[in-house]
Formats: C-alpha cells, structure tokens, sequence
C-alpha cells in the first residue's frame, strides 16, 4: 500500500479494498465506509479532493439504489449489474493507486496526487472525479455489462432509457456543477481544438453521459480485438487526463 498517501488510514484502506461488491446495496455500504476512512486522511481531515468526489458519487449511487427498489427501471438488472461495473473500476483505481502501480489510469493518478493539496476546490474536484469515472470508466463499464447480459448496447431500447435516467439522479445530485461552473468551463473548453472539445458541450452531465455511451458503442464493436481496445483505452485515458488536469489547475479554482 501506497503509504505516503493513507497514512494512518493505510490498513483501514487496505481491508476495504480487499472487497469486491457484488449489488447495489453493497456498493452503497463500500462507498460509504470509503468516505469515513477519506475523512480521516491526513493532514486536511474531511476536506480532500477525493473525499469532496467520492461524497457526490454515493449520492448518486444512493440515488440510482432508490429508483431500484421503487420499480423505476424496466431492466433493473441491467442497471443493477452496470452499477456494481462502474463501482469496481472506481475500486480498482483505488487498489492501483493504492500499490503503486503503473496500472493506475493517469486520469484518476492526477486526482488521487492532489489529496494532500490544501488549496483544492470542491467543485473543480468533485468535477475531476466526475469526468474520470464517466469519461473513463462508464464505456467499460458498460461494455463489460452487455457481455455479461448477452445483450448488445441499442439505441432506444429500455436499457438505454434506463441509462438516461441516470441523467436526472445527476441533476438533483450536482446542482453546484450545473449551475454556473461548467457553463463556464464549456467556455473555455469550446475555445479548444482537437478532440477535447467533443467533450464538454450543452448540458455537460446529459453530454458527457451520451458521449459515454457511444463510446462504448464503439468499443463493443471492436472488443474481439484486444489491440484496438488498449489503443482507445489508451486514448480516453489521455484525453480524459488531459481535462482532469484543466479542472484541477488553478484556472479551475478561479472558475469556481
């Protein structure tokens, strides 16, 4: 374990990290008990970057685990395993991280070295975390999702209706982020060339998650071959690091 980074935490880290969630309710239970023991990271205490992350996500989590168990869903078992899906690479970054490995994706490595910043910023942060897990991490996971269903990523089906509900628990979650901060930062981010710019445009959450889902679209179509996976791994890692360092560079915090 990565010692310079959990301290006194390290062994609480390290049992919870040994733990693989396996439905909704326990990836609640993971999430939080991850904020207990983020809280007590030195030297800030309840006020790091990835606390400010990790505290919006179970919300959001514990939003999805709601509209679950009241029947929102048409396929509560495409939601349910894609949940679990997303939770564990969040884990495994964690544990990458965690063990100093070079595994580690560089767009959460950029957030999880700025823990003991004391000049962090809540949004830019929880913005950081934000683009990592779902300009990252959701294609994956939803690609590892239909292969586990035997179901196939089609546009206007329920599971895809199901996905954009998540759109909303964003919304009612973040109104920090969408009122305001990312307005400003598709600003700047629309003055960008190359691919960043397909990024950030419109509603940022409902874009970003659309964008997610073509994204594993085009994975799912290529995902007999090994070699052009890494290679669009490899790119969304770049590309996604790339704004994650915007977010949490001091242009982020004057932005907030």
């Amino acid at each position: 374990m990565n010692q310079s980074v959990w301290g006194p935490v390290q062994q609480d880290m390290h049992h919870l990290l040994t733990r693989h969630p396996d439905d909704v309710p326990a990836v609640v239970e993971q999430l939080t008990e991850l904020q207990r023991i983020l809280d007590r990271v030195p030297p800030l205490l309840h006020d790091n970057p990835l606390s400010d992350f990790n505290r919006l996500y179970l919300q959001i989590t514990e939003g999805v685990l709601e509209r679950l168990y009241a029947g929102r869903f048409a396929d509560p078992a495409f939601l349910s395993r894609l949940d679990v899906e997303f939770a564990a690479r969040y884990f495994d970054a964690l544990r990458a991280w965690s063990d100093a490995s070079p595994r580690c994706p560089q767009v959460w490595a950029g957030l999880f070295r700025r823990i003991p910043d004391p000049g962090h910023h809540p949004l830019p942060a929880a913005g950081a975390g934000i683009n990592a897990h779902v300009n990252f991490d959701l294609p994956f996971a939803l690609v590892t999702t239909f292969d586990h269903l035997g179901t196939d990523p089609i546009d206007d089906g329920d599971q895809h209706h199901d996905y954009l509900q998540i759109n909303a628990i964003f919304a009612a979650a973040v109104p920090g982020l969408s009122t305001g901060y990312l307005d400003r930062w598709q600003v700047l981010i629309d003055t960008m060339s190359g691919t960043l710019d397909d990024w950030w445009q419109g509603d940022a959450e409902t874009y970003t998650r659309n964008v997610a889902w073509r994204n594993a679209q085009k994975l799912w179509s290529m995902r007999h071959d090994m070699a052009a996976t890494d290679r669009e791994r490899a790119h969304l890692d770049r590309i996604s690091a790339d704004l994650g360092r915007l977010l949490l560079s001091p242009l982020g915090a004057f932005l907030q």
